[in-house]
């Protein structure tokens, strides 16, 4: 039984299908499938059953699972503590953000942090919310940057920043013209492009029902530069977190301030304990929280 086989277990359990997970570990599907019966094997029991709907695990399986992540756990912290014993970070460290963080925010710490750290290999990453919390929690990320809540109450959070929301709308749009914050019940009647399960559009819902109106949806994109790019060609309005908008002189549109009670949101650090962190982690941790605070960006107020 070996380290390799134990991930592609526990990375095979949690997606529920071969194909996504050996694309994920950088292996072949065939190569996937030889590690799980090589395991198997060693074991001499059947941990997974292939279907139509993907890979489910049997009672064996639901059995082994807790212990083949602990075992990962306490291989992940003996790791960080062997790190401790050198005073310089090495190795490499991997981020994952959201992405209405990584294209406005991660160059510049990135940038910073190689010219400190030369030698460490920076893995960085896109994605959804759940599934960085998931990548974090299961150690295939050190950290990710997301907004809170947490969904995993085993995660560790450290608060980065706390922003608004604010209306992005075309250039010469007529909101833009009344040189005033508006509310966003103000505003519900607008054409909309939006991205779905974001803290925005659950607001524009909020606001609307108050109204008694539908939203009026023009566009409906998966990623919030999308969003943005859509409301310079004029196609809707879209409310943007605070971060994406701080360069909008420079593109197609314009933003408009909502008035107090508007929707915000909170971003934080997570990993899953100081334990598990790697000489190279603590050093990106530590670079980031100190930088977010010497730029004023870890505000009450947001990202200027």
């Amino acid at each position: 039984m070996n380290t390799e086989q134990l991930q592609a277990f526990v990375r095979v359990a949690r997606e529920g299908r071969l194909t996504v997970a050996a694309r994920q570990l950088g292996v072949s599907q065939s190569g996937l499938t030889r590690q799980l019966q090589a395991l198997e094997g060693e074991l001499g029991v059947r941990l997974l059953v292939r279907t139509p709907g993907g890979a489910v695990l049997t009672e064996a399986g639901e059995r082994f699972l807790p212990h083949a992540r602990r075992a990962l756990d306490a291989l992940a912290v003996g790791t960080a503590q062997l790190g401790e014993l050198t005073t310089t970070p090495g190795g490499a460290v991997s981020l994952g953000t959201l992405r209405t963080v990584s294209a406005y925010l991660l160059p510049e710490l990135a940038r910073g942090f190689k010219h400190r750290y030369p030698e460490v290999l920076l893995k960085l990453s896109e994605g959804m919310h759940d599934a960085l919390e998931a990548r974090v929690a299961d150690g295939e990320l050190d950290m990710c940057i997301v907004s809170l809540p947490l969904r995993r109450v085993e995660l560790v959070e450290q608060k980065l920043w706390e922003e608004e929301f604010v209306l992005a709308v075309p250039k010469g749009h007529r909101l833009s013209r009344l040189g005033r914050p508006v509310a966003l019940t103000e505003a519900v009647e607008e054409t909309w492009v939006v991205m779905p399960g974001m803290t925005g559009t659950s607001a524009l819902e909020v606001a609307s029902e108050t109204r008694g109106i539908q939203p009026r949806i023009s566009v409906e994109m998966d990623s919030a530069e999308g969003m943005r790019r859509m409301v310079e060609q004029g196609l809707g309005v879209a409310l943007l977190p605070a971060l994406m908008a701080r360069d909008h002189a420079a593109r197609g549109f314009e933003v408009v301030s909502l008035s107090k009670g508007g929707p915000r949101r909170q971003v934080a650090l997570v990993h899953r304990g100081e334990e598990y962190l790697t000489a190279a982690a603590r050093a990106l941790k530590l670079f980031i929280i100190d930088t977010l605070r010497r730029s004023g960006t870890q505000s009450q107020t947001g990202p200027r």
